[in-house]
């Protein structure tokens, strides 16, 4: 008699693509590139050195989508090879910058946090989603506020201006655009592949 093995729950999207250590690669660098890619959407504005960008809406996604030690390694990548001389922060741009390389930092915090987090569900429905997104991004700031401060000698209040206030209606409406798109990939991945309403797995 012969019994069959039971299938791998899918913890995030990526487990879904088939293959192991050649997909994983690919991911990575597939995250880190589209990471470089989304930088180049940037906008500046007046009084601050921190620029509107498409980075964090990456970064999320990135990390909701790979899995935390994928969205690490990725996230990695592109800040290390970044620094390195690699063009591909915003406006093509590289090296360290000295007023915005906490927010980079944070980016490799955030994709880990927003990965474990997709990994055990945290992408499945709208409002975990919000949470998981939000949770990321607070972290980005957290990051990115106190090397602002130091860069530019100010007091928090002024870093708050320059670094949050004015980016703070994008961000919601990043961390809404992701409640749509992650549960409706599931719901699709559900309809076809019959895979669980929710994960309790961390991505591995």
């Amino acid at each position: 008699m012969s019994y069959a093995l039971p299938r791998p729950r899918a913890a995030v999207l990526a487990d879904l693509v088939p293959g192991t250590y050649v997909r994983d690669a690919a991911l990575v660098l597939g995250g880190a590139g589209l990471t470089g890619i989304a930088a180049q959407v940037s906008i500046p504005l007046p009084n601050t050195p921190v620029p509107v960008t498409g980075q964090t809406f990456a970064v999320l996604l990135v990390g909701a989508g790979l899995g935390w030690y994928r969205a690490l390694a990725s996230m990695a990548i592109y800040v290390l090879a970044g620094f390195a001389g690699m063009p591909w922060f915003a406006e093509h741009s590289s090296g360290v910058p000295k007023a915005t390389v906490g927010y980079l930092i944070g980016f490799v915090v955030a994709a880990a946090l927003v990965g474990a987090l997709a990994g055990r569900g945290g992408d499945r429905t709208p409002l975990r989603t919000v949470a998981t997104m939000t949770l990321g991004t607070i972290v980005i700031y957290a990051f990115g506020v106190p090397f602002l401060m130091n860069a530019l000698d100010v007091d928090f209040a002024k870093a708050w201006e320059l670094g949050v206030r004015p980016f703070l209606v994008g961000d919601g409406l990043k961390v809404l655009l992701a409640a749509g798109l992650l549960p409706a990939a599931w719901w699709l991945v559900r309809q076809n592949k019959d895979e669980p309403d929710s994960g309790s797995e961390q991505a591995g």
